[in-house]
């Protein structure tokens, strides 16, 4: 009879193959649902295995979200700073985030709850990889836009913080988007990430230039 239980992974590579198999699964339920939504044992169940034999590859759920995150720096960083030509830097940077919900909806949950559930070993990883990609676009929006340093940092904070809210806002797919829908009255409660991110991103960038420019 051959067993269909999952094997402990033994090897570096095993090891490795299973902790993108966990990802991937928790990848695939958070954009199904939400991040808050997703337990541990959903994540196991999803990649079929227990929930104890998870602790081996991950201490918490939180691990799990804090790495994907970590990855979506990375992509998003990556995406941007080929993408600079094709509009003007809000727009760029307002495109590239709406067009990743699950990025989005990890950039809310991060600080409010992922980085809180982990050792600080997992935080100082993840803290590293995500100020590197914020300081490759924050390298560009200097050279190719003329911002200083400080600006720079804020344009990226404020797109990235605000992408995280609005989308919380939003609530794509929901009940309650469904009802802000069909009530005119609460109409004002519609949140349209991508315009409303360009909108006040582009009055920040202006801001900057034209203090600059008094200067």
């Amino acid at each position: 009879m051959t067993s269909t239980t999952p094997q402990r992974a033994r090897s570096a590579e095993a090891k490795h193959h299973r902790e993108r198999a966990i990802l991937e699964a928790a990848r695939t339920l958070a954009a199904t649902r939400s991040v808050r939504e997703v337990t541990l044992t959903d994540v196991a169940a999803e990649v079929g295995l227990h929930k104890s034999a998870m602790l081996r590859y991950f201490e918490t759920r939180e691990q799990i979200f804090l790495a994907l995150t970590a990855e979506g720096w990375r992509d998003w960083s990556a995406d941007v700073r080929a993408s600079w030509r094709s509009a003007a830097p809000e727009v760029v940077l307002a495109r590239s985030l709406a067009s990743r919900p699950l990025f989005c909806d990890l950039l809310a949950q991060a600080p409010l709850n992922l980085e809180r559930n982990v050792s600080l070993d997992a935080v100082r990883d993840y803290k590293r990889t995500a100020l590197a990609a914020v300081g490759a676009v924050v390298g560009d929006l200097r050279e190719a836009f003329g911002l200083e340093e400080e600006q720079a940092y804020d344009v990226v904070a404020t797109a990235t913080s605000m992408a995280g809210a609005l989308w919380q806002m939003a609530a794509p797919g929901t009940r309650l988007r469904e009802l802000y829908e069909s009530e005119p009255e609460l109409s004002h409660a519609i949140v349209d990430v991508e315009p409303r991110l360009t909108r006040v991103l582009g009055a920040l960038i202006a801001g900057f230039r034209s203090q600059a420019a008094a200067r």
